[in-house]
């Protein structure tokens, strides 16, 4: 791996995270108090079904044992600061999405590494030293938790900085994200070029099902519309990022980090298609103030 990966990626990551926390209050982590039931669902779809479609998913489509670790890496990942733009565009509950953001970025710490270590010893039982060990483990809680609590410290001491810089660190982790991932492409294009035909059915599907589920099952236990579509989109756009950066630098597997590239790309699509769809749904059961 070149060092634009090794060193560029995790870089990359730190800078979305520290973005991510320059727009977290303590007030986001406790809205969970005045929204229980959207937040609960929305997890337990996150973290229970996700998982376990994606198994379906990987079994069905005979995928090669490195890259179906790879799209329960995936699975596992938490949804992307992207999700936000999306909910906005299409009515969605905003300020839940920062919440499920924030509170989902600290759960997968630990649910991450155990689905990962899980589909490891499932689909790779005799590969010895691969996976996601305590001190990987660390390192991973490192990239993601220490940049998460810097923003929100900016924050917190200078809040006005705080909202000046928000657009600028966006916009500086987007660009060298696309510089390092195009870059990741060029250098392991041959790898990419192979699996990408075998790939990109499954990615489309389980992103297409990650958003239906997020709406619909949310919307079955009554959880309102705006809520349901910041749901959705919450679930719907995984942080491919995490998991690209935990596959090629923690476990050092270009291979596995595949299913997370080329989803990283069709997501967007897939997702802009969804809200497409929804809207109308939504205009007409959200309540007149709302919709």
């Amino acid at each position: 791996m070149s060092a634009l990966t090794t060193i560029g990626l995790p870089v990359a990551l730190g800078i979305i995270m520290f973005g991510l926390g320059l727009s977290l209050t303590p007030a986001d982590f406790a809205r969970v108090g005045k929204h229980p039931k959207a937040v609960l669902i929305a997890l337990a779809c996150q973290l229970i079904l996700l998982p376990a479609i994606c198994f379906g998913l990987v079994v069905l489509f005979q995928l090669p044992p490195i890259l179906a670790v790879g799209m329960i890496l995936l699975a596992a990942a938490p949804g992307g600061t992207t999700a936000n733009l999306y909910s906005h565009l299409f009515r969605g509950d905003v300020a839940l999405n920062v919440t499920l953001t924030a509170i989902n970025s600290i759960v997968a710490l630990f649910t991450l590494p155990l689905l990962t270590n899980l589909a490891i010893s499932i689909f790779l039982p005799n590969e010895e030293g691969l996976g996601i060990q305590f001190n990987k483990a660390v390192e991973v809680f490192l990239i993601v938790l220490v940049p998460i609590v810097l923003g929100m410290l900016v924050r917190r001491l200078a809040p006005a900085f705080a909202d000046r810089m928000d657009k600028p660190v966006r916009i500086a982790s987007m660009i060298i994200l696309a510089i390092v991932i195009v870059g990741a492409l060029i250098s392991n294009r041959e790898l990419f070029f192979d699996n990408i035909g075998r790939l990109a059915g499954i990615t489309i599907l389980f992103c297409a099902l990650s958003l239906t589920i997020g709406f619909f099952v949310p919307r079955l236990f009554r959880v309102e519309p705006r809520q349901a579509v910041a749901s959705a989109f919450e679930i719907g756009i995984h942080n491919a990022t995490l998991a690209i950066v935990i596959a090629q630098t923690v476990i050092g597997s270009v291979e596995m980090s595949l299913p997370a590239a080329i989803y990283g790309v069709l997501m967007f699509f897939v997702a802009l298609a969804f809200g497409f769809l929804i809207r109308g749904r939504v205009a007409k059961e959200a309540p007149p103030a709302t919709a």
